[in-house]
């Protein structure tokens, strides 16, 4: 499974609009497209960041549709009034314990590793910190996307809601340190977003 991020830097107030966009213009739009699985939507209000995800059966079917939505995230950007980067991904893990309640809140972690040992540390997060995080109060799921080319990788663990999700802030920080120092791993950074749009439909890995 595949799945291409658009990162748009928008204005706080053109949240709510961009949101309404990517459900009633952008999800439809895609769900007519070959190959297509599902998408997401991250938000946060106070940067007007937001994070629009899709999710493809596989990397042909991803690059097939790059033409067809480049229209979509031309108008994406004249919403939110801000420029977008784009990134495509293989889905390397995805583990729900429950789907997420309109409350939902996810931090995002962004790592680099060693492009010759990123299977290696998929695998580790995958056998030995996704069954720890499951245990956390108020998890809901997780995932993470890789770049095998860069060395990078994104992983987004949803939480039931905002207070949950900084409850166990101090539990997920020492998770990180030690998965990021056994790897060999280091964190380029740490966001966290309002869940938006929930349907990104990919098959439990774990």
């Amino acid at each position: 499974m595949y799945a291409r991020s658009t990162t748009i830097h928008g204005v706080p107030e053109q949240v709510d609009a961009g949101m309404v966009y990517t459900r009633d213009k952008v999800m439809p739009a895609l769900m007519g497209m070959d190959g297509y699985v599902g998408m997401s939507m991250l938000a946060d209000r106070a940067t007007g960041r937001c994070i629009i995800t899709s999710s493809w059966v596989d990397r042909e079917a991803m690059r097939r549709s790059t033409d067809a939505v480049k229209g979509l995230r031309a108008r994406a950007t004249d919403i939110l009034r801000g420029p977008a980067e784009v990134q495509e991904w293989r889905i390397a893990v995805l583990h729900r314990l429950h789907e997420a309640p309109d409350t939902a809140c996810t931090r995002v972690i962004w790592t680099r590793h060693a492009p010759a040992r990123i299977d290696h540390a998929i695998d580790a997060f995958g056998v030995s910190v996704v069954p720890r995080i499951s245990n956390l109060p108020g998890f809901c799921s997780v995932s993470s996307f890789v770049d095998h080319d860069a060395g990078r990788a994104a992983t987004a663990i949803t939480y039931a809601d905002r207070a949950a999700m900084e409850a166990v802030a101090e539990q997920a920080a020492a998770l990180r340190e030690e998965f990021t120092r056994q790897t060999g791993g280091q964190v380029e950074e740490v966001a966290t977003f309002e869940l938006a749009l929930a349907h990104l439909r990919v098959p439990e890995t774990v």
